[in-house]
């Protein structure tokens, strides 16, 4: 499970003194992509990390392999943190060897990760780019200025095999996963929060227009939507409550009768800390799932001591991205034990957290919802080692690791370039993908991608492409979101995917990668559309002051911490850890494919949503939108320069394994099936 380097990624290095070498895949692959703005200034601050190359990293993947994958003679027997570190860390001469370079290169070398694998490093950007003969630039993307490198860091020959890359000298901020229905154009809401202390999120409410399950509540005051849809279309639900979801994936008579979690440990790993985290979350139990409330002391928190980048990284956006982890964890698991970790940014902070919670073994299940947009093309080669490491020594030493699989379908539409999302790529990761939950008088469930068409009203003449011409009409329906997926440009086709993911979809990037059959994402899914969504319940800034509110919410961020309470309900039954999970949920889709719901086209099927204008009430009128549902038609890519391209939208279900689902939905046979393997 190697990985290939894409021709062209990124700009050519620069010449390098005979005494060093460049690690290739160093620079920005966005570097010369996108728009340059200005150099990084010399006296500039600079704070990153060297990341190092494991010592024998063939050896590492083959135990990993060997302790997840059934029927393995060493299947389920894990090494401890300490074990693994004796085996396959750089060995501490290694670690000098780097030190003392850093230091002869005028930068301080602030501390080393227990697993030897990262040094914390900082400067200025003169001593960076002196350092690793290279160029530091400020470009945008996405009207974000990020740090980038001009061209691949080169290191003194005698550590080209201990030095992999850098974590931090290139920014790629991670994003929350979380999607919240918000109409579109001007809020009243103030923006980010330039105080050094990190205020409540601006409040959202949903309107009554809603069902309590799907097909509860059905649209009859607006204009017939047309397009050969059923009519009245049926609202949108107003937010599924954890009783409801466990009830959908079939393990509510498993938590009835005891298996709820108790005595295993779930890491939810995110930016900043929400100081209110605990008691909305024990409001949320006592108001939705009163059966079930969350005991103070079944939630820790390990917070980092500092918050930065707060404005880059939209910090106040991340405290409803910890709330719903937290409160979809407990839903599904309610006797767990919960422990948020907070990050000091979404840059190399998040990485540095798991790379902590695995080091010291603080849990056996972590779930992280967030990731680089496209970053399985756009990171480069020092991120996307920094998180591979992590994740094989999670796996050799029995850590369940899941991670969003983004919310922007193909990513084409977002940075211009189809591409899985990163750390979702990785084939040591297990990707969580969306799907659109139908529960009602039964379950049904489609492949989450979804375009909106908005209705043209006085209100939003002027920023939705409505005017006084097409007022009272429903306007062309465009691509807004959908389960992240997609075929890898870096990472070969794990073992556990051979002969399960059709041979089109592996070879999807034959033209740039050749023919190699290549890592698809996601593996599994669960409920991710916001029109299906969950209720959530979160302090937030409110026009008369500061107080706890619900509203509903989606994205893979919900269904990425719902499976790790599904994980968590198996790992009590089977009394222990099942840690990396991919090699055992393909090998039970082949033994027993009735543990998942195959998602498949479900046709024509769409959603009537209303929204607040201003986000929390009705005194600025409301915006209607119908949602299509496993939408299949164009989307489109508006350059920074106002250029746009469109194509047809990249992902879509099928039988079997699809880039849009995986290998399905858990149904009830799920957790028992995983416990007795």
């Amino acid at each position: 499970m190697g990985s290939g380097l894409i021709a062209g990624s990124g700009p050519a290095s620069g010449a390098a003194p005979p005494s060093s070498a460049p690690i290739v895949g160093s620079a920005s692959p966005l570097a010369g992509r996108v728009k340059s703005l200005s150099p990084v200034a010399a006296g500039a601050a600079i704070d990153f990390e060297l990341v190092l190359s494991p010592r024998d990293p063939q050896g590492a993947q083959a135990l990993a392999l060997a302790v997840s994958t059934p029927g393995s003679a060493s299947y389920h027997r894990f090494l401890t943190a300490r074990q693994w570190e004796s085996r396959y860390s750089p060995t501490r001469r290694q670690v000098g060897q780097v030190k003392t370079w850093l230091r002869s290169q005028g930068l301080k070398v602030r501390s080393v990760s227990p697993d030897r694998l990262a040094i914390e490093v900082s400067g200025t950007s003169a001593g960076v780019e002196h350092a690793f003969d290279t160029t530091l630039a400020y470009r945008v993307m996405n009207g974000q200025r990020l740090r980038l490198a001009e061209r691949d860091l080169s290191v003194p020959s005698m550590l080209a095999g201990i030095v992999a890359g850098s974590l931090g000298v290139n920014q790629s901020p991670a994003v929350p996963t979380n999607v919240v229905a918000a109409p579109p154009g001007p809020s009243t809401i103030p923006g980010p929060s330039r105080s050094r202390r990190i205020k409540p999120p601006p409040a959202v409410q949903t309107t009554p227009s809603c069902g309590q399950f799907y097909g509860q509540a059905f649209n009859t005051t607006t204009p017939a939507y047309g397009h050969g849809y059923i009519q009245p279309l049926p609202d949108v639900v107003c937010g599924y409550t954890p009783p409801q979801l466990r009830q959908a994936y079939g393990v509510a008579n498993l938590v009835a009768y005891g298996d709820t979690g108790t005595g295993q440990t779930v890491a939810v790993i995110d930016a900043y800390a929400s100081p209110t985290l605990l008691s909305d979350a024990q409001t949320y139990a006592q108001l939705n799932d009163p059966t079930h409330p969350l005991a103070s002391s079944q939630l820790s928190e390990l917070i980092s001591r500092t918050a930065t980048d707060k404005g880059s990284c939209d910090a106040r956006g991340w405290y409803g991205e910890q709330s719903l982890d937290v409160e979809a964890v407990h839903a599904m698991a309610p006797g767990a034990h919960i422990l948020y970790v907070g990050a000091t940014n979404c840059f190399q902070g998040l990485y540095d957290r798991l790379r902590m919670v695995v080091d010291r073994h603080l849990a056996d299940i972590v779930t992280a919802s967030w990731g680089d947009n496209g970053g399985d093309l756009l990171d480069d080669v020092g991120t996307r080692a920094a998180a591979d490491d992590t994740l094989m020594m999670a796996a050799g030493t029995g850590i369940s690791v899941l991670f969003a699989s983004g919310d922007n379908g193909d990513e084409f539409s977002t940075v211009g370039q189809v591409s899985p999302d990163y750390p979702a790529s990785s084939p040591w990761a297990t990707a969580v993908g969306g799907t659109t939950l139908e529960l009602g008088f039964g379950v049904g469930e489609l492949g989450w991608s979804t375009a909106t068409s908005f209705l043209c009203t006085q209100l939003t003449v002027g920023f939705t492409g409505c005017s006084s011409a097409t007022l009272n009409t429903w306007l062309p329906a465009a691509f807004v979101m959908g389960s992240g997926g997609g075929t890898s440009y870096h990472y070969t086709q794990p073992a556990y995917q051979a002969g399960i993911v059709p041979m089109a979809m592996s070879q999807r990037n034959a033209a740039v990668v050749g023919p190699t059959p290549m890592r698809v994402e996601p593996d599994v899914s669960m409920d991710a559309d916001p029109g299906t969504g969950f209720l959530e319940g979160e302090t937030q800034t409110f026009p008369n002051g500061v107080h706890y509110g619900q509203y509903r919410v989606g994205g893979t961020s919900l269904s990425t911490p719902m499976f790790a309470g599904i994980v968590a309900l198996a790992d009590q039954l089977a009394g222990g850890s099942l840690g990396f999970l991919n090699p055992a949920l393909y090998a039970l889709h082949t033994s027993q494919p009735s543990v998942f719901a195959d998602i498949v086209p479900g046709g024509n099927q769409a959603q009537s949503e209303s929204d607040y204008a201003n986000s929390i009430d009705a005194a600025g009128g409301l915006v209607f939108t119908t949602r299509v549902d496993d939408y299949q038609g164009p989307e489109t890519y508006c350059s920074s320069t106002g250029s746009c391209v469109t194509r047809p939208v990249g992902l879509s279900t099928a039988r079997g394994y699809d880039d849009m689902t995986g290998l399905g939905a858990p149904r009830a046979g799920l957790v028992p099936a995983l416990a007795k393997l």
